[in-house]
């Protein structure tokens, strides 16, 4: 059988169309790549492969194995050395290995260690963050690099769509049809597979199903999968505000369901392993409240569509959230105090997020809090991400740029 799953995936990978990403896998060395599921890791391995083969490698050297393979469903660690005998009874040569959703085999990192030490090149992917971990770096002996990936990009559906950002395009004609792309992209998000389907928020449910019923209750082998569906429910509706443990806790509570701090903090860690939320703290917390009260936001930000009936707030933020977070990682945060600013990267900085400003109330909101944030820390760029207003605001010596999401978020890309 294994036999047969090698060859067949030799035969079939080399046929497949494949759009690249901005995405690179390390030549001759050994990687992880991991992110959320349906964001393309197998695809990035796929084409990795057919750049192997146009620059001569020999497709039998190619050992590809895709643990989500209904065929190898029963496969424990016990079974992975049959995987390189099976190769080496096909072929004399030295197999280029690539082990994709290898999270589905519990204690695959000593085998993968071993591969490393005996000189193979291995390629893995997998969708659980517990592979970023220091821990998981001192189990692999340091032998991978470790590549995250995300949903695409709005420059990468652009690509997709085969439209080509040349200079000037958003100036240019061009730009009403990359702002009538943008509406798709800004309601069901990124996941690369998505706009092939009709139903799209019927494919993005399957895809949180997946996570959730998959990633997360199974896997962590939950008993109360009722107290963490309120819990993701409760969340979403609370994207854009600042979230203690206390709150959910009474929240979930209020509902009949006893839950502890504990469980609830241990419930929250599943969300971010699988990849389906991140967290960000306020600035000026104190370091224990930094944890104890966050904001929480979906990773890919169409997700969100599926809990909110008008959902073009919270959808802004969470997509403004995640392309900042592609920028600035953990140096990314919000600042809470006598006033509110949305983000705020230390030194760099300060963004606020308003799907329209046309309201004077919201106008006098937004730009005091940002004069008073940016007088504090010295900030010198200030930025309103809108829906689709743009002007340039004088306030108190300093600009701020009011700049519609779908032009930010190309002309000042994060880096993948």
């Amino acid at each position: 059988m294994i036999k047969k799953i090698i060859l067949e995936n030799q035969e079939r990978i080399p046929q497949l169309t494949v759009f690249p990403r901005e995405v690179t896998i390390p030549g001759e060395a050994c990687c992880i790549i991991t992110g959320p599921r349906r964001a393309g890791k197998t695809y990035l391995i796929y084409n990795k492969i057919q750049e192997l083969l146009k620059t001569g490698t020999d497709v039998r050297r190619i050992l590809y194995i895709n643990f989500e393979d209904e065929r190898l469903l029963e496969m424990d660690v016990t079974g992975l050395d049959s995987i390189l005998e099976s190769y080496r009874e096909l072929y004399p040569e030295t197999p280029l290995i690539f082990l994709d959703e290898i999270q589905n085999i519990n204690s695959w990192q000593k085998f993968a260690r071993r591969l490393a030490d005996t000189g193979h090149i291995v390629t893995i992917t997998g969708s659980n963050a517990q592979m970023l971990s220091g821990e998981m770096a001192s189990a692999l002996g340091g032998r991978f690099l470790v590549k995250e990936i995300d949903t695409l990009s709005f420059a990468e559906y652009l690509l997709f769509q085969d439209i080509k950002l040349e200079n000037n395009a958003l100036l240019s004609g061009k730009r009403f049809e990359i702002q009538r792309h943008f509406e798709d992209f800004f309601l069901f998000g990124g996941f690369p597979e998505l706009y092939h389907f009709q139903d799209r928020k019927e494919y993005l449910s399957i895809i949180f199903q997946k996570i959730f019923l998959g990633d997360i209750i199974a896997r962590n082998q939950i008993r109360n999968p009722h107290a963490l569906k309120l819990m993701v429910k409760k969340l979403a509706e609370s994207t854009t505000d600042e979230v203690s443990f206390r709150r959910i806790r009474n929240i979930i509570q209020s509902a009949g369901i006893p839950v502890g701090t504990a469980t609830l903090i241990e419930y929250l860690s599943y969300f971010e392993e699988a990849f389906l939320m991140k967290s960000i703290s306020n600035f000026n917390s104190k370091i224990t409240e930094r944890e104890t009260k966050k904001k929480y936001y979906f990773r890919d930000h169409g997700m969100l569509s599926l809990f909110l009936p008008q959902p073009e707030s919270a959808l802004l933020e969470t997509l403004v959230f995640n392309h900042l977070r592609k920028q600035y990682g953990e140096n990314l945060f919000y600042m809470r105090a006598n006033y509110e600013t949305d983000f705020f990267v230390p030194g760099k900085v300060l963004i606020q997020v308003a799907y329209s400003m046309v309201d004077a109330q919201t106008r006098k909101r937004e730009f005091n809090a940002m004069q008073k944030t940016a007088e504090l820390h010295g900030i010198e760029k200030l930025l309103v991400i809108t829906g689709n207003e743009e002007e340039l605001v004088k306030t108190n010596n300093r600009l701020i740029n009011v700049i519609p999401a779908w032009k930010w978020i190309l002309s000042e890309p994060g880096t993948e």
